[in-house]
């Protein structure tokens, strides 16, 4: 676990996941007064790695 935490933070520092958060299905909606930003794609896509990932754990 402590292995991909390291390799995870690599990830993040080196800019690996840069398209996170404008993914085709996220929502920018911007006025002179107003931003709103809904990822609704990027949290699927969030939801379905986690669930592989506690799929896998419960298979051990």
């Amino acid at each position: 676990m402590g292995i991909g935490l390291v390799v995870a933070g690599i990830v993040l520092w080196t800019g690996g996941l840069s398209w996170f958060g404008r993914l085709p299905g996220d929502l920018r909606w911007e006025t002179d007064r107003t931003r709103l930003y809904m990822p609704i794609a990027s949290m699927v896509v969030v939801s379905l790695v986690l669930s592989l990932l506690a799929w896998i754990f419960r298979q051990r």
